[in-house]
This record gives structure tokens, C-alpha cells and sequence, in this order.
């Protein structure tokens, strides 16, 4: 119970944990850019993940310094990618017809929920997003 008392060996523990954490973290990241990289050879990988498992810390910065650059720049393309696909999914998804929109307000003004005047807003804002989708189109 020693090593607890002092208050450098608990600053050691807590730096160590730190470094470890930002080490594995890193091997990650390396190892995520090596099977998302379409130009490097198979065998170049595999030198590479071999020494990743050897001398791993060398490796790491060696790494990271050589290609470092193409690294953040396949990261940064695949999550303009991933970005891109959850928009393009969200409007399919959320995408309604004018034409459903002008049903329902239709639907509100018969059963007397709205009167006419919200029905024309609400006709008007439909028909503008459909020119507004037309145009984008």
C-alpha cells in the first residue's frame, strides 16, 4: 500500500494509462487505414501489420510520419462518404409528396380542425416546397 501514498506514483499511473490509451488508439487508426487503402499492395499491408506486431511503437511513428497525409486524407473522404450516404438516405426516407401533404391539410379542414385561410398556408407551403425540390432537382 505504499505505492498509493505517494503523489507521483499515482501522476505515473495515470500518465502511463494516458500514453497506453493514445497508443492503442493510434494502432487502431493504423490498422483501419491499412484495409481502407485501395492503392497499397496486399503484401505491403502485410509488412506492415507484421511490423505493427513486432516493433510496434517504431512502426507506429514510422507510420504515421510516412503517411500521415494520405491517412487523414482517406479518413476525411470516407466520412464526406458516409455523411453523403446518411443525407441521401434521410431523403428518401423522409421525403412526402406535395400532393400527401395537401391530402392531409384537406383532411384538417374538412373535420373543422383548421379553416381555410391555414388550409391555403398550408396548400401554398406545399406547392412552394415542390417548386423548391423541382428546382434543386
Amino acid at each position: 500500500m505504499d505505492f498509493w501514498n505517494s503523489l507521483w506514483n499515482i501522476i505515473w499511473v495515470i500518465v502511463s494509462a494516458f500514453v497506453f490509451v493514445a497508443y492503442l488508439i493510434a494502432l487502431f487508426s493504423i490498422v483501419s487505414d491499412l484495409f481502407r487503402d485501395r492503392e497499397l499492395n496486399g503484401w505491403w499491408k502485410a509488412l506492415w501489420l507484421v511490423l505493427l506486431i513486432f516493433v510496434p511503437f517504431i512502426t507506429s511513428l514510422v507510420y504515421l510520419i510516412a503517411r500521415g497525409q494520405g491517412m487523414a486524407e482517406r479518413t476525411h473522404k470516407a466520412a464526406v462518404g458516409n455523411a453523403n450516404a446518411v443525407e441521401d438516405y434521410i431523403r428518401t426516407v423522409a421525403q412526402v409528396s406535395p400532393s400527401d401533404e395537401i391530402v392531409k391539410a384537406k383532411a384538417l379542414f374538412d373535420a373543422g380542425t383548421i379553416n381555410a385561410d391555414e388550409f391555403e398556408i398550408l396548400r401554398a407551403q406545399a406547392l412552394s416546397q415542390a417548386g423548391k425540390a423541382a428546382q434543386t432537382a
